[in-house]
């Protein structure tokens, strides 16, 4: 709870300085004073009201929750929110709203989703002292007061109808990242006259990936996040500061150091997205289809491992591979977006090493989880894949 906002906070106050060095501490640092504007709260504040109301909208697809989630009707309605949100910044950019003010404003605003994060957080803890003890999560009732407001206490509270989890998952911070990327992108132009070629390559690879994530919302329903992991200032930082303000930090490094790209170059970085995204995405379609319909045919030809439960494992296709290549897609992806900053620091190629991080231990979770599950079928699918994330070497 305090290396995440002095994480963000460190990194963005080295982002903007000449030698852009994490060894380099930017001092002097700013007072807590400076970080405080009402302005810039009740902005974050109003952006966070704003994809409420939208979330209410009785528009897009209807769905219903797991069993986990006791069954409530919710509005998958993430992409229409943001194209919603997109008209509405396209007005005010005709009206002479100036975007880049995020970026002047920056340690500010994340000031401002950090307090946000740590006031939702303590509402979700004490909720929770008063939710049934079938509403509680696994993972976030260890009897430590700390660990617990950490991880979370409830699996997925709601206020009424509303579902706090399932909310922050997506919509304000994934958003509120491409919305970032963005007011850097004018940044940058407001400075030289032109967004760089490496800028746009950035700006372009994370909206694409920030469109497929709200394009695909069902599909976060089965995720770890959802299923298993409680609501508390874990991903509550995570959803509302630590994704908008450092997934962003490429983007924001080149506002003031531009690269320059060769198009060959170029034109390798957009290949080497589009292959991560090819595997990150066919991976996810793969699995969201065979849990839906085993006998689609784009997967019923694909060789399976009964379990006990009843259910299969694939064995071939994206998943005969690697036993998660979405992830093998996703740090590939990771890879692309920080090429375009060149090779002269260290700091643009740090979410791609917090990823690698994340996405390991993810896994080790994943495993422990499904060999308790799936037992002697999962011992088997082990021994037919045996690589984890990259073929041969993890």
């Amino acid at each position: 709870m305090v290396v995440m906002p002095s994480t963000v906070f460190y990194l963005l106050l080295v982002c903007r300085t000449e030698q852009a060095s994490a060894l380099s501490p930017p001092w002097p640092l700013p007072s807590l004073r400076s970080l405080w504007s009402p302005q810039d709260f009740a902005l974050v504040l109003a952006w966070l009201a704003f994809q409420a109301l939208l979330y209410w909208l009785p528009i897009g697809k209807v769905r219903l929750l797991l069993a986990q989630l006791a069954s409530a009707s919710v509005f998958l309605i993430c992409f229409y929110a943001m194209l919603v949100t997109a008209l509405v910044l396209g007005a005010g950019l005709a009206g002479g709203l100036r975007l880049s003010y995020i970026y002047d404003h920056i340690l500010q605003l994340a000031f401002a989703a950090t307090v946000l994060a740590f006031g939702l957080s303590v509402l979700l803890y004490f909720k929770a002292l008063l939710a049934p003890e079938t509403a509680l999560a696994p993972s976030g009732n260890s009897g430590n007061p700390v660990y617990d407001f950490f991880m979370g206490h409830e699996l997925n509270p709601r206020l009424g109808l509303f579902d706090l989890k399932f909310f922050c998952e997506l919509r304000p911070g994934l958003l509120g990242w491409a919305l970032i990327n963005m007011a850097m992108l004018v940044k940058e132009t407001e400075l030289r006259g032109s967004p760089s070629l490496a800028m746009i390559l950035v700006n372009a690879f994370q909206f694409l990936y920030v469109v497929d994530a709200l394009w695909h919302e069902e599909a976060v329903l089965t995720t770890m996040d959802i299923v298993q992991d409680g609501f508390g200032f874990m991903l509550a930082y995570g959803d509302l500061a630590w994704v908008p303000f450092l997934y962003s930090l490429q983007s924001c490094f080149l506002v003031t150091h531009p690269q320059k790209l060769s198009l060959p170059l170029a034109g390798g970085i957009v290949l080497l997205n589009a292959l991560g995204y090819s595997i990150f995405r066919g991976a996810n379609s793969q699995k969201n289809t065979f849990r839906r319909n085993p006998a689609d045919p784009r997967v019923a030809g694909l060789r399976t491992i009964p379990t006990a439960t009843g259910r299969r494992l694939l064995v071939s296709g994206w998943w005969g591979f690697v036993r998660h290549p979405n992830y093998l897609g996703d740090l590939i992806m990771a890879f692309a977006w920080s090429l375009p900053c060149g090779f002269t620091h260290i700091l643009p190629y740090f979410y791609i090493l917090y990823f690698t991080l994340l996405l390991a231990h993810r896994d080790a979770r994943d495993e422990h989880q499904c060999r308790r599950k799936y037992g002697l079928a999962w011992q088997e699918y082990c021994r037919r894949v045996p690589y984890r994330i990259v073929p041969y070497l993890y």
